[in-house]
């Protein structure tokens, strides 16, 4: 006999899927490389602080942790970090280079038993120190060239950026000037460079202020000169309005980059296109290393591409045909790594996480490698996401991904229509992937839908698509989000009277701004969000972003009326609904201060709200606790203002 379906409330559904073990499921892993013929990656650990740790898969199979906590393999360059670790088989067995979060500093390891990480630069006395990325091992060098960010002072923009060369004999652990510079600091921001096969020649990104990677890029080449020097550099492709996202060297020399002069990302060998259509091969540069591309030996490109959702392929540059692994996965992260014809990725599914995979080139065959998807509740309670297009103002697409409340356990009442939870993206250029997340399943399996938007600004659909959020940050989103929670309101899908909006970074700003703009919602969860633009626009947000409003907004000095106008600060005044504000103490992106000034402009307005800041924090939760506090704190939120009835969640205490 199968289970008896119970007729209860929306809301009022239990489910296995609690706020602890959507926590313990919460990041994925990255960073994937080959040392030697073995698989190595980085993988979150939010029961240990939040860390994230270097993982090894033996020849074998088995897989097991390098470095043990606290250890915590994790740059912060630019903030958003990069690629923090590198890796090769020596004689003796692999050695290891990796940032270090807590300190900044690159450290050497040879795994073994007793053996310790030895530090291979210094601690900075000046602002925020020296951080590196995207580290790679040139033994016939003894050295380690990578991303260099240096702060000259204790200002977010006193810093600058340069390729450097890291001594491996450890002789920089205590003398900064033991460290090369490969090039000037010309350019305010570079990537790390790309050996040529011969390793005469060097190839790398770079990008100034007021420029977002995603708007302009140089791609850059030098001449590597006796000793490692480098020769001046020479731009072959990129500018102020074509973003090349990465760089990579053919086997046979041949240069590749993916570059959106078309108005997608596309790839391109020695400046022709090798396969021109209207999808990407690439995106947006947010973290320093990823790869949507890398070459095999053969001369085929492993590539992840698409048009929204991404999949895996082998890409023939000679007939431009792509042939895409074969699997149940969906979507593949910008993480490749090859060796050989060995091609190994991240891949997820809406039935799957995040996991390794590895591709066999030759044979068209993909498995799972490495944190392997583990089904911790039945499947049965996942919930069954729909791909939508939806219509919004002068008739614009807009993307999104719509989870209807699931449960196989429960139905709800004839006639009772579902509370519906829109969700804003980070970024804002940036997309929601369309991936099994145990946050959005935590919320459809009580019977509360969930709709990701990808609005206007969005990646994965061209640059047209992206450019639409340009002057318009604050009005294109926030109206896109209200046209998905309208539709679906007036489609019957969702209740009109029980709408709310939640949102983190770029998305917590979309979020305050509907709240403050609009009367769509019955309430909202902010999550570490820009509130004020003219304070975020005049230091206090880290040097990356520190112009980013440029181009969202416009240039201050000339529309800073507009600033202050779609600021949720200054029109706290307009928001009457109840709201969630969620804040990480040492964030340095949405710093603190923000929502400080925003409560403040609340105070004495009798709107049911509460705020909760968490220590040890920064831009993006990572604890376990944190993270289950959070949660169970916005669904006690939508309980008390939808009248839901969940159970086992502890009560938040709104203050007025």
């Amino acid at each position: 006999m199968g289970e008896t379906v119970r007729t209860l409330a929306y809301g009022a559904w239990p489910s296995p899927i609690d706020a602890v073990l959507a926590a313990a499921h919460d990041g994925r892993p990255e960073d994937v490389g080959f040392v030697g013929d073995e698989v190595w990656w980085t993988e979150p650990r939010p029961t240990e602080g939040g860390r994230r740790t270097l993982v090894r898969r033996r020849a074998e199979g088995t897989a097991e942790p390098v470095l043990a906590a606290p250890w915590n393999v994790r740059t912060r360059v630019i903030e958003y970090g990069g690629r923090p670790w590198t890796g090769l088989m020596t004689a003796d067995g692999p050695l290891v280079v990796f940032a270090n979060f807590a300190d900044q500093r690159l450290y050497a390891l040879r795994p073994g038993p007793g053996e310790e990480p030895r530090p291979l630069t210094p601690v900075s006395p000046v602002g925020g120190g020296l951080r590196w990325a995207e580290p790679q091992i040139l033994a016939e060098h003894g050295e380690v060239w990578c991303v260099l960010e240096e702060f000259t002072g204790d200002g977010p923009s006193d810093v600058r950026r340069v390729l450097a060369a890291v001594p491996l004999d450890g002789s920089a652990a205590g003398d900064r000037d033991a460290v090369r510079e490969l090039t000037d600091d010309r350019h305010r921001f570079v990537t790390g460079p790309r050996l040529a096969p011969d390793g005469r020649r060097a190839a790398w990104l770079a990008w100034d202020h007021p420029r977002m990677p995603w708007d302009g890029t140089e791609l850059l080449v030098a001449e590597i000169g006796p000793g490692g020097t480098f020769g001046e550099p020479t731009t072959l492709a990129g500018g102020p309005e074509e973003s090349v996202a990465q760089v990579d060297w053919a086997p046979d020399g041949a240069l590749l980059y993916a570059s959106d002069r078309t108005g997608w990302w596309n790839l391109y060998r020695d400046g022709r296109p090798v396969c021109p259509r209207q999808e990407e091969f690439g995106g947006p540069l947010w973290k320093l290393g990823r790869r949507w591309f890398a070459p095999l030996d053969s001369g085929l490109i492993a590539v992840v591409h698409g048009r929204g959702a991404t999949a895996l392929g082998i890409l023939d540059p000679e007939t431009g045909e792509v042939v895409d692994a074969a699997g149940p996965w969906t979507e593949f992260a910008p993480a490749l790594a090859v060796l050989g014809e060995r091609v190994a990725a991240v891949g997820a599914s809406p039935r799957s996480a995040y996991e390794v995979v590895e591709l066999d080139a030759r044979t068209g065959h993909a498995r799972v490698i490495g944190a392997p998807h583990d089904d911790a509740v039945d499947p049965a309670h996942y919930p069954e996401p729909q791909i939508r297009t939806f219509t919004g103002p002068d008739g614009r697409e807009i993307h999104a991904h719509v989870y209807p409340p699931h449960n196989p356990g429960c139905v709800a009442p004839g006639g009772e229509l579902p509370p519906y939870v829109v969700w804003a993206h980070g970024g804002p250029t940036g997309r929601s992937p369309l991936v099994l997340d145990l946050e959005i399943a935590y919320f459809t399996s009580r019977g509360i839908g969930v709709a990701e938007v990808n609005y206007g600004g969005s990646t994965g659909h061209g640059r047209e698509y992206r450019n639409r959020l340009r002057g318009q940050w604050g009005v294109v989103d926030v109206e896109d989000c209200a046209a998905v929670a309208l539709a679906l309101a007036d489609e019957g899908t969702a209740d009109r009277g029980r709408l709310a909006v939640r949102g983190g970074s770029a998305g917590g700003w979309t979020a305050a701004a509907s709240l403050a703009t609009t009367d769509v919602y019955a309430c909202g969860t902010i999550i570490y969000p820009v509130l004020d633009l003219t304070g975020w626009s005049e230091g206090e947000t880290h040097d990356f972003e520190s112009r980013y409003l440029e181009t969202l907004i416009g240039p201050y000095a000339e529309v800073p009326g507009r600033y202050a106008e779609r600021s949720p600060t200054g029109h706290a005044d307009r928001i009457t609904a109840p709201f969630l504000l969620l804040q990480g103490l040492d964030d340095v992106i949405c710093p603190p201060v923000q929502c400080e000034r925003f409560l403040a402009r609340m105070a004495g307005r009798r709107v049911p709200h509460a705020y909760l800041a968490f220590e040890g924090e920064g831009h993006g939760f990572r604890r376990a606790e944190t993270m289950v506090r959070a949660l169970e704190a916005e669904l006690s939120l939508y309980a008390q203002v939808f009248g839901l009835n969940p159970r086992g969640v502890p009560t938040l205490e709104l203050t007025k």
